[in-house]
């Protein structure tokens, strides 16, 4: 489940918590008022008379259904109407608690185990782009080198020229540039290439030779590169 759904269905919990509690308030409310009601009417029947006097009052509790309504309800008088009127003189607190608020509680604690969910989903969820970050940031991920125009993606395996397009190279040519670039000093040594490029070749000097001189002027032309010779011992990239 998406985050945002399950967000939604946290304050979708949240709000039918409250109306089912609201609503079993506002039910024992309106029993408690009728309790009260019926009890007065019953009271001035038996009495029959509209004076209020203690025997009212007790006859009156007497006739409550609610028991803990007993001692805490008070009959006042409507002036307007000239009628009598039985008010509640209870707390918020004993309506509440006169209510049944079992449905309302069951859902008050599967929005506790839900919001618990939640957090514990995005802890979760906050470790492992922790864990993510430090694994990328562990794994060197492929760079681009560039030495004098000439740009080499290791990403994609291929030189660029400095007009920025594709440098067409004979794989043995890519080799070798690979290895130039790969070098610190871009400086190479004759032994090094030719264990490199031809490992089971007694004598590789002709090849090589023969390398270098059909790269010289691909490099040449496509960046201010150039191929040196180093006493016949060595080849080196510079620029020009």
């Amino acid at each position: 489940m998406k985050q945002q759904y399950a967000v939604i269905v946290l304050f979708a919990l949240i709000i039918t918590s409250s109306l089912t509690s609201l609503d079993s308030y506002r039910t024992t409310n309106q029993m408690v008022c009728k309790d009260m009601d019926r009890a007065l009417a019953l009271a001035l029947e038996e009495q029959q008379s509209d004076v209020i006097s203690q025997d009212t009052i007790r006859t009156f509790n007497r006739h409550l259904q609610i028991a803990e309504l007993r001692g805490k309800a008070t009959i006042a008088v409507d002036t307007r109407s000239k009628q009598f009127k039985a008010y509640a003189h209870c707390s918020e607190a004993t309506i509440f608690s006169l209510s049944d608020q079992r449905p309302a509680a069951l859902l008050w604690v599967l929005t506790g185990f839900w919001a618990m969910f939640l957090w514990y989903r995005k802890s979760l969820s906050e470790r492992v782009i922790v864990n993510s970050e430090k694994l990328a940031t562990a794994i060197p991920l492929p760079c681009e080198c560039g030495f004098g125009g000439l740009t080499y993606s290791e990403a994609e395996g291929r030189f660029f020229a400095a007009d920025g397009n594709v440098m067409k190279l004979t794989p043995m040519q890519h080799q070798l540039m690979e290895m130039f670039f790969h070098s610190p000093s871009h400086s190479l040594s004759k032994a090094e290439i030719c264990e490199t490029l031809w490992p089971k070749k007694p004598d590789a000097n002709d090849t090589l030779y023969t390398l270098i001189r059909r790269l010289k002027p691909v490099i040449e032309q496509h960046s201010n590169l150039k191929i040196e010779s180093d006493r016949s011992k060595a080849y080196r990239l510079t620029i020009k």
